[in-house]
Parts: C-alpha cells; sequence; structure tokens
C-alpha cells in the first residue's frame, strides 16, 4: 500500500490507506487523522475546530456528497483524484468523511480504499464511560484512609465527567463515628473532605477542603439526597437552596452551569455526597450521567465505610492499649522511668507491644517489656492479660527465672483456650533494679537484649542469655546480673524499634546505641531522649509497633541504710531493738521508735526460734522506714488470727497492722521479712491490736 502520486503542480503525495475525517453538524472539523494530514497536507492543529473546506466539486461547504470521485486540491496547488465517501452518523448528526487516492502507486499497483467503522457519538460517549469506570476501578478503594479515598475519587472524576468535584462527608465519619442511617437521617451535617479542580487549582471562593458545608433549605432535591438517590441541578436550582448571596458563592462555582449530586451510601448508611460541577463544558448532566456517578459512588462509598470502620476499631484498639498501658513517666526513689509507644499506621493495624513500671518493696523496681505476635483487638486484649499476670507474679516477689517460668505456663493456656491446634507466642523481658545494692537482674523470652547507656557516655547492649519466646515451652530461662552505676540509662524496646533499620537488627541496635549515646547524658530529661529515638522516622510510619521504656537509675545513700548481722540467740533480741532505737535517733525518727522496736521484735524472734542464724537486720530511710530481717530458713510465714487461749500466734498481725504493708522474698540462701512504715506513723491504740 505504499507509493506516492503527483499532482498537477508535481508535489508528492505519498499515499495512504484511507484519510478519515470527522465532522460536525456544523460542518467543523472534530478529529484528523494522520492519514489526512498525510494526503492534504495539514496538520490536525491547523484544520480542528475549523470548517472543511478542501473539498472541490461538492455542492456546497456544508453539503457533501454521498459518494463519488472528487478532486481535492493540495495546498501546493496541486490536485489528486479520491474517492468521496460520508457517512451520517445516527442518532448523532457528526459526518464521517472517508477519502481515498484514485491514483496508481509509482510501482503500478492499484491502490485500494479500506472502509473503516464509523464512530457515532452514542459510541464515543460509551467508550467515555467505560474508560471512566475503568478508572475508578482500578484508582478507588486502594487504601484504607477515607480522606484518601475521596480525593482519589475526585481525581476521577476531573476531567472526564466534569469540570470540577468534590466530596462532603458527615461531620465525624473521618474519626469513625458512624453516619445516619438512610431512613429519617434528617439534615447532613457535612464537611468538605476532598476537592478537585480541572484547571488544578480549586477556586478560592468555594467551601474549601476541611470547612463546613452550609445548610441547605429544606426542598425536595437534598430531600431526594438525604434519602439515597440522585440529583441534577441548574445554577439556578442550586441558588435556589440557600438564602443569601454569601452561601451562593460558596456554592456555585463561576460558569456554573449543571450540576449533579450523589449521596455516598454503603451498607445502609448515608456517608455524605459527591458532587460534581461543569463549567466550561457545555453539556448539561442528564439521568444517564447520573446513573453512571451512582455506580461510582457505590462503590467509592464502600471503600470509604471501609476505611471508616477500620480507623473506628483502629481508634479503640488504641485506646484499649493506651489505657493498658501505664503512665508513661515514672519518678521513684530506685529510677526515674519514661516510657513512649508508636503504633504501626499501615494496614496491619494495632500490634500487642507493651511496657510497664511495677514498684516493688524494699524500694526496688520492675522494668518489663513484651510484646504479643498478631495485630488487632486480640492482639492487644492478650497483652492486658499478660501485662496483669506479670503484675500479679512480680507482687510474689519471683525471681526473673521464676517470673518468667509461671508465665510461660500461662501463654501456653491462653494458646490452648485460642487455638488448641497451635501455640501462643509472646516476648518479654523482665528486669528487677535494686537501689540499695545497685544491681540489676535480668531475664529474656526471646526478646531483644536491652542497651545500657553509663554516666561516662558508654553504650553497650547487656548479654542476656536468651530463653524461648513465651509459650513455647520445654526449654529454661536463666537470670542475667549486671550493676548499674546511679544515672545510667536503660533502655528497654521491642523489635519494631530496630527491624526498621535493619532487617537482622544488627544495624538497628548499632544506631540504637549510637543515638542513645548522644541523648541520655546526665542531667538530660528521658522524654527528650526518648523523642530522639523516634526523630529520624520523618513522618514515615513504622512497619511494626514501637514499645520503648528508658530507666535512669538512682541508689540509696550509704547515710540512709545501717545493717547489723547477729547470732540466733534469744539474747539478740533485745540488741537488736536497742541498735535500732539508736540508729532512728541519729535519723530524727524518734517518735518511730516503739512501733518500730515492736517490729523488730517480733521479726528478729521467729528468725532465732524457728530458722537459726546468722539473723541479718537493716533498716533504710527513704519515702518510708524500711525494716528488713533475713534468716536462712525457706519456710513461709503465714498470717493467722489467733484465739484468745492462744499464748502466741500475735506476732505477724500485730506486724500487719503496726505496717502500712509487709512481705516476704527468697533468695539464694533462705529469706527476707520485711516491713515498710510511712515516715508520718498514724495514732493507734495498742490495747486493740492484743
Amino acid at each position: 500500500m505504499g507509493g506516492s502520486t503527483t499532482g498537477d503542480a508535481g508535489s508528492t503525495i505519498p499515499l495512504t490507506a484511507v484519510a478519515t475525517v470527522l465532522l460536525d453538524a456544523h460542518g467543523t472539523v472534530v478529529r484528523w487523522s494522520a492519514a489526512a494530514a498525510a494526503l492534504l497536507g495539514r496538520t490536525a492543529d491547523e484544520v480542528c475546530g475549523r470548517r472543511f473546506r478542501v473539498l472541490q466539486d461538492a455542492p456546497g461547504e456544508d453539503e457533501l456528497p454521498a459518494t463519488g470521485t472528487c478532486r481535492l486540491r493540495h495546498r501546493t496547488g496541486g490536485r489528486v483524484d479520491v474517492t468521496l465517501r460520508t457517512v451520517p452518523q445516527e442518532p448523532s448528526t457528526d459526518v464521517l468523511v472517508l477519502l481515498a487516492p484514485l491514483s496508481a502507486t509509482a510501482d503500478g499497483d492499484a491502490h485500494v480504499p479500506h472502509t473503516f467503522p464509523a464512530v457515532t457519538s452514542a459510541q464515543r460517549r460509551a467508550r467515555r464511560e467505560r474508560d471512566l469506570l475503568h478508572a475508578a476501578a482500578t484508582r478507588i478503594g486502594g487504601s484504607l484512609d477515607a480522606a484518601r479515598t475521596s480525593q482519589d475519587l475526585v481525581n476521577v472524576l476531573v476531567p472526564a465527567l466534569g469540570d470540577l468535584a468534590s466530596v462532603d462527608l458527615g461531620d465525624g465519619v473521618l474519626e469513625g463515628i458512624e453516619p445516619p442511617m438512610i431512613a429519617g437521617a434528617g439534615e447532613l451535617h457535612l464537611r468538605r473532605t476532598a476537592a478537585a479542580a480541572a484547571g488544578g487549582i480549586w477556586p478560592a471562593h468555594l467551601t474549601q477542603p476541611g470547612q463546613l458545608i452550609p445548610p441547605a433549605l429544606s426542598t425536595s432535591e437534598p430531600r431526594d439526597v438525604e434519602n439515597g438517590r440522585a440529583v441534577v441541578f441548574s445554577a439556578k436550582k442550586v441558588a435556589a437552596l440557600f438564602d443569601t448571596p454569601e452561601q451562593h458563592r460558596l456554592a456555585i462555582p463561576e460558569r456554573g452551569h449543571s450540576a449533579l449530586w450523589v449521596p455516598l451510601l454503603a451498607r445502609g448508611l448515608i456517608l455524605g455526597t459527591v458532587s460534581v460541577w461543569r463549567t466550561d463544558q457545555l453539556d448539561a448532566f442528564d439521568d444517564r450521567d447520573a446513573d453512571l456517578l451512582t455506580e461510582i459512588a457505590t462503590r467509592a462509598a464502600l471503600s470509604i465505610d471501609n476505611g471508616r470502620r477500620y480507623t473506628r476499631e483502629h481508634r479503640s484498639v488504641l485506646a484499649l492499649q493506651q489505657r493498658l498501658l501505664p503512665e508513661p513517666t515514672t519518678d521513684a526513689p530506685a529510677a526515674e522511668t519514661h516510657g513512649l509507644y508508636l503504633p504501626t499506621r499501615s494496614g496491619a493495624g494495632i500490634s500487642g507491644d507493651w511496657y510497664d513500671v511495677i514498684p516493688l518493696p524494699s524500694l526496688r523496681v520492675a522494668l518489663v517489656v513484651g510484646d504479643v505476635a498478631g495485630h488487632g483487638l486480640y492482639a492487644t486484649a492478650t497483652m492486658g492479660r499478660l501485662r496483669t499476670a506479670v503484675r500479679t507474679l512480680a507482687d510474689l516477689e519471683l525471681d526473673p527465672t521464676e517470673l518468667l517460668t509461671h508465665l510461660d505456663d500461662l501463654v501456653q493456656q491462653f494458646g490452648k483456650e485460642a487455638d488448641p491446634a497451635g501455640p501462643f507466642v509472646a516476648t518479654c523481658l523482665y528486669a528487677v533494679y535494686d537501689p540499695v545494692t545497685r544491681r540489676c537482674s535480668l531475664a529474656s523470652a526471646g526478646h531483644p537484649p536491652p542497651v545500657v547507656t553509663r554516666p561516662d557516655g558508654s553504650t553497650e547492649p547487656i548479654e542476656v542469655t536468651p530463653g524461648p519466646p513465651l509459650g513455647v515451652g520445654g526449654m529454661p530461662f536463666e537470670t542475667t546480673a549486671v550493676d548499674l552505676a546511679p544515672d545510667s540509662v536503660l533502655a528497654l524496646y521491642t523489635d519494631g524499634l530496630i527491624e526498621r533499620h535493619d532487617s537482622d537488627g544488627e544495624g538497628g541496635l548499632r544506631w540504637l546505641m549510637d543515638t542513645l549515646a548522644g541523648s541520655c547524658r546526665p542531667g538530660r530529661p528521658l522524654d527528650d531522649a526518648g523523642q530522639a529515638l523516634l526523630a529520624d522516622l520523618d513522618g514515615a510510619p513504622p512497619r511494626d509497633d514501637i514499645a520503648v521504656l528508658l530507666a535512669r537509675t538512682r541508689s540509696v545513700a550509704a547515710e540512709h541504710m545501717a545493717s547489723w548481722e547477729f547470732p540466733a540467740e534469744p539474747s539478740v533480741v533485745s540488741t537488736a531493738r536497742r541498735v535500732a532505737a539508736e540508729q532512728l535517733a541519729a535519723w530524727g525518727l524518734e517518735d518511730m521508735t516503739f512501733t518500730t522496736e515492736l517490729i523488730i521484735s517480733e521479726l528478729v524472734t521467729n528468725a532465732v526460734r524457728y530458722a537459726g542464724g546468722p539473723v541479718g537486720l537493716r533498716l533504710i530511710r527513704e519515702n518510708a522506714l524500711i525494716c528488713e530481717v533475713t534468716d536462712p530458713s525457706n519456710t513461709q510465714p503465714r498470717l493467722r488470727r489467733a484465739r484468745w487461749s492462744d499464748e502466741g500466734g500475735r506476732g505477724l498481725f500485730l506486724i500487719a497492722q503496726l505496717s502500712r504493708r509487709w512481705g516476704s522474698r527468697y533468695g539464694r540462701h533462705g529469706k527476707t521479712i520485711w516491713s515498710e512504715q510511712s515516715l508520718a506513723p498514724a495514732e493507734f491504740d495498742l490495747m486493740t491490736l492484743l
């Protein structure tokens, strides 16, 4: 089909199969094919929008013959014989003109014209509608963010359907609040959520995203929208919906002549409306446009409602988790702590990351951080159960190894309750810091090791012997003890903090140590150090939840402690009372001497009588007066109520009444019974205690 032909003026015109020209009812060129441009020597920019004037031998400028052979004058003056075929497009008034050169090619082959199928206005509209539906299906609904879905919707509609488009959602939908049902919904309190303009800039005089939509008058059209039906408006009808010119200006764009309002309905709820305006596009909206936008809005509304429901559950789970977590900042004699929790904003949802700070007797403190496998409400609820279990076990003053062993049994039971076919897994790190000995005891159940920053700025991970994650069972846990100087900062964290830097965590651990070394200097607030850990997120959501607990250790001054050791002899009871009274006098606590002597007398007597020696006595004065008696026995003391005829059995009952609280804990070589008194002792009647 290649070749060329020469006109009268000697110009060479490349031959093409068929040149096609599309004219409207006024003879104006609507489309100009590349073949026509090559045949006629005129580009589309030169002829589109202008009258078709190049045909010769035609009855008139706008009166084209149905078919025949015509001479076509080339712009250089040459003429080419062509076959002309005009095809009126029904029901449209557009005309398709098919031109084919009759001249022979250079190699003598006859040129055979081809007939192209006619394209009607109805077909072009159907094609545009199909393309719009395809764009809506591929570009809307890829996010669980209702605001982003709304913006995707208007971006699809402009300029394919109109020149301006906006989405107005019910006030509170973006927060996950359920909007009214369709039946009896009443007036919609809408807020502009998304907007798009064909020119790229949303007109400044219209209601802007984030602003409330002015209330419309109660007419049939707004009620139709509120009841779930699409409505086509003229500018005059829209103006009739509002009282003042200011409201008209907020609602009607310049040159806006036709508007289409469609409700966003999903699962029986009316979420808001989507509106489209035509300003430069001359055709007014019709019922077919309303049906098209209704179909697109229905799909988009389902995605928006999915985002609303996700937001509601996400916020509920986050609120639950935040209520289950302790106060972010605590201040105790053992340590100053600061915790922070950053949930992931990915589609996975809230997970079971958590931390806790548990005050223990004798000024000690337990620091806990854990991570429950999985996401969502179930993981958060399980985290709450684990935190409660840890607090209960910590109150028993168990060694970290024993505590994790009991916790592992509980998690295995949780797993059987949830899914008998599979284990339930969680990780946990449990640490106990004693400000008297300045020693920290730790045990890990599959959790990343903590990092310590010492007062001189040196930072290192604590080599904790890792045990299996909770719920696995069959493997022991092991306690590691380290000495911590005052003003050391201990960082406990979940794996989400370090895995966002390196897939294996090693790079993240190096980053963590470098950051802590620069931000945990003595005297710098811990919350500043916590913010420094999250500063390099740059607004990007973490792949997993992040929980961090920072603890700056303290110690009890030597002048606030006193300790003695006695043999297991009855005579040491009076000696213990005497040295305790002398120490209280040195501390200026003479008013507490009587009650303290009673407590010491009972505890030392029981140790001498039932446990043997040596017997240790220690007094600690901080925010309370603590009295500790240590003996080599592992027998658990029990509180009981003595009958009136019993000669003994009232010692522990007396201690319980005189103390703010009391208890016992076990060590490697015996036990310690402790009693804690307020520094402002309450008055009591000794006879009521006997």
